[in-house]
């Protein structure tokens, strides 16, 4: 409570001398090998399960590969926007929140990491995944109260202001809205397993509810009843734009993967039988084609 009361009066003796979190501080070396050491895992364990004769999407490692570049955009410090610029910050936050983690997803890379692993270790994960807490967190509700939670906690409370002064909250909130980004394009249209995954309609229904917050958020910030503190109106307001439209835009790609990825109830059951006993059962690729 005190430090959130000692931010509010900085905020409110000097609204323009909080820092805004930006993309131009230069690159990050730690944080690009960060990025790279995932995509170069995910190409080592493509390449071997090629070499075992089992198949791999490309398409699938091309997706990866594009999450992880879209990363290492937004992380790298070299977005279209000035130093201290809420709209590159606002940018950024799409593409670790909405566009990389949807990207990641679509690669499937827990079925490439599981048909990785040896049978032993299969059934013990499996038994996790389909623990409580898996379920939990694979809910579509769960992943859109945490995207939503985290855009209101951020920007209406002393939280921004936080990021802006500190690189390690600013790091956090970056991983939770990664980290949140990717369950909820995991419950919506992962082509990964899932424990107990709710029917298409009702995901429909819960991307919409994220369209609609997005766009509530969007507008509030745009008329100023959701302030950003030490943010010019024109920043500001630019900033809401682009979470308006690029969120439309990643929510509609969401929807569309959704889509493609459906396959008929009967197919479905014939394929996978809803959740096995033993992941390794399930896992496409422990004798059968990579689809996507």
């Amino acid at each position: 409570m005190a430090l959130v009361s000692a931010a509010y009066g900085v905020l409110a003796l000097h609204p323009h001398a909080v820092p805004v979190p930006h993309a131009h501080a230069g690159p990050d070396a730690p944080t690009m090998i960060a990025v790279a050491l995932p995509a170069a895992g995910y190409l080592l364990l493509a390449a071997r399960r090629r070499a075992a004769g089992r198949p791999w999407s490309h398409r699938r490692s091309a997706s990866f590969l594009t999450g992880c570049a879209l990363l290492a955009l937004a992380l790298g410090h070299v977005l279209p926007f000035g130093e201290g610029d809420f709209r590159g910050h606002m940018l950024q936050h799409l593409l670790i929140g909405m566009l990389a983690p949807l990207a990641l997803v679509l690669a499937a890379p827990l079925t490439l990491v599981l048909g990785a692993l040896p049978p032993r270790w299969d059934r013990q994960l499996g038994r996790v995944l389909r623990s409580r807490t898996a379920r939990l967190l694979a809910h579509p509700v769960t992943g859109l109260l945490l995207t939503l939670g985290g855009l209101v906690a951020l920007y209406g409370t002393p939280l921004y202001a936080l990021a802006a002064a500190d690189p390690w909250v600013h790091r956090l909130v970056h991983a939770h809205f990664l980290i949140s980004g990717c369950l909820f394009a995991w419950a919506i249209a992962g082509p990964d397993p899932a424990p107990h995954r709710p029917s298409v309609p009702f995901r429909l229904v819960v991307l919409g509810a994220a369209v609609a917050g997005h766009a509530v958020v969007s507008q509030l910030m745009y008329a100023g009843i959701l302030p950003v503190p030490g943010v010019p109106a024109d920043q500001r307001r630019g900033g809401a734009e682009l979470m308006y439209y690029g969120g439309d835009i990643a929510e509609l790609l969401l929807a569309l993967a959704l889509l493609v990825t459906w396959r008929p109830p009967a197919r479905a059951r014939k394929r996978h039988r809803s959740f096995p006993r033993t992941l390794a059962t399930e896992v496409p690729g422990r004798g059968s084609g990579p689809g996507m």
